[in-house]
């Protein structure tokens, strides 16, 4: 981690010395080995009706972070209620059995800040931030929500006409519709990580009692996290919690649905006719975080297009220019991930910059990569953990992580030195084992008059 640190000093010595003549001949110190990285301590409690609680004193700032996590989301849903738990979230912010939508805000704000609510695949989150005096405040406030919602139908026909207005916006972006097409091909329609969209009929149709039924059979104590994070009274918070959800009902017990992805050479075009660019989806499924390898296939990730220096992003854009902003990603969730590389490419370079994007995964699984480059990767990739930790709300997201899938604390203590402990040689190992470019996906959003004949030599094309 402090190598990073000292990197960074380094460069800003090196600017300071620009600008300082008489001092220009003086050498940055060299870099340090990474420190450690220490979890905040914390302190946990169940409640007798199975919710967790999770807190962590934290920073100097007399601010607090709240953050209910809940077992329920998209993956949750059935063939037919596609972003549901959407507009089940949406409709808890709408008020509660005591309190409207208006007086919730305005309670918020009393405290300093605002209730956020957001769904994910795995998981659906309410969270606030709040001056540290209000924690208990806010407890109550978050209990009431989650309990107590009222779930307004008369408020259903303007939040489906917002989803639908969403659905239309994201619809006609080609990213996104390769975006959904690679979900698709991955998962199938079988599993909800396969049904990103809806149709638009799917929202019309959904009624008060489908969003009911739908909180009913995913929402309860047994499913929620609740991490307290930053300055706030010990006791009085935890006395605040326990009287404002201690009679939450239990609810169900937590449901898991790992999926089984598709893993071989598939091509699909959706035709853009006219298109000046090529939206480029290429993956497979991959390990998810429970594995040993998991820190591994990141640093590997970032060093082959995960960051600004990669090498793919140096071909594709630095190098020939077919492409503006590539980047890759490790995409995981429960039991689950995939990478994909992702670039908008210009039309006549669709099949070339998918040959370089080839080239560079087979160039690092024949030859491992030179020590100094995959050094600036980790420490490119320590700098950013120390980000991601250096907030409350990082902080309760990294747990939430933790507790997603099921890591020991070890997993952020041995974060920075896992990544460090990465060789050369194991970066090609990685790549040889988990990306097989031979059994990668190809989703292409494009001008298939254009684009067709480049991507026959990748593979057979699906009608």
């Amino acid at each position: 981690m402090s190598r990073f640190v000292v990197s960074l000093l380094s460069v800003l010595l090196a600017a300071f010395l620009v600008a300082a003549p008489s001092q220009a001949q003086e050498q940055p110190p060299p870099g340090g080995e990474p420190k450690p990285f220490s979890v905040p301590e914390r302190t946990s409690l169940t409640l007798d009706n199975g919710m967790q609680v999770t807190f962590v004193e934290y920073g100097n700032v007399p601010k607090v972070t709240l953050a209910a996590v809940v077992s329920a989301g998209n993956v949750n849903e059935g063939p037919e209620e596609v972003w549901l738990s959407d507009l089940l979230g949406d409709l808890i912010s709408e008020g509660t059995t005591t309190r409207t939508s208006a007086e919730i805000s305005a309670e918020a704000a009393r405290m300093g800040g605002e209730i956020n609510i957001g769904v994910s695949p795995d998981r659906t989150r309410l969270t606030t931030d709040v001056l540290s005096e209000f924690a208990p405040d806010a407890a109550r406030l978050m209990a009431d929500l989650l309990k107590n919602p009222s779930l307004p139908e008369e408020e259903l026909t303007r939040l489906k006409r917002d989803r639908i207005r969403q659905l239309s916006v994201q619809l006609s972006q080609p990213q996104q519709q390769a975006f959904a097409e690679f979900r698709k091909v991955l998962y199938s329609d079988d599993h909800p990580y396969g049904r990103v969209f809806p149709e638009q009929s799917m929202l019309e149709a959904y009624t008060i009692d489908d969003v009911e039924r739908f909180y009913a059979e995913n929402f309860g104590a047994q499913r929620t996290h609740l991490y307290v994070v930053g300055n706030f009274d010990p006791g009085a918070t935890e006395q605040a919690i326990r009287d404002a959800f201690g009679d939450w009902e239990e609810g169900p017990e937590t449901a898991t649905n790992p999926p089984s992805p598709s893993s071989e050479r598939q091509i699909h075009i959706i035709d853009q006719p006219g298109a000046k660019q090529s939206n480029v989806y290429v993956g497979l499924p991959v390990i998810d975080p429970s594995h040993e390898d998991y820190v591994a296939l990141q640093v590997t990730n970032s060093l082959l297009g995960g960051s600004f220096a990669s090498r793919i992003t140096s071909n594709i854009r630095e190098d020939k220019g077919y492409t503006y902003s590539p980047n890759s990603t490790v995409s995981s969730r429960y039991r689950d991930a995939y990478w994909a590389e992702i670039a908008a490419i210009t039309t006549e370079a669709t099949g070339p910059a998918l040959k370089e994007i080839f080239y560079e995964i087979d160039s690092l699984q024949t030859t491992p990569p030179p020590a100094e480059e995959l050094e600036a990767i980790q420490n490119y990739l320590a700098g950013t953990f120390v980000l991601q930790n250096s907030s409350r709300g990082g902080i309760y997201g990294q747990l939430a992580f933790l507790d997603l899938h099921g890591l020991p604390d070890d997993f952020l203590t041995g974060y920075v030195d896992a990544v460090y402990a990465v060789t050369p040689e194991d970066v090609q190992r990685i790549t040889q084992t988990y990306l097989d470019d031979e059994k990668m996906t190809i989703v292409v959003a494009g001008d298939r008059s254009k684009i067709e004949e480049q991507l026959k030599d990748f593979g057979p094309i699906a009608e």
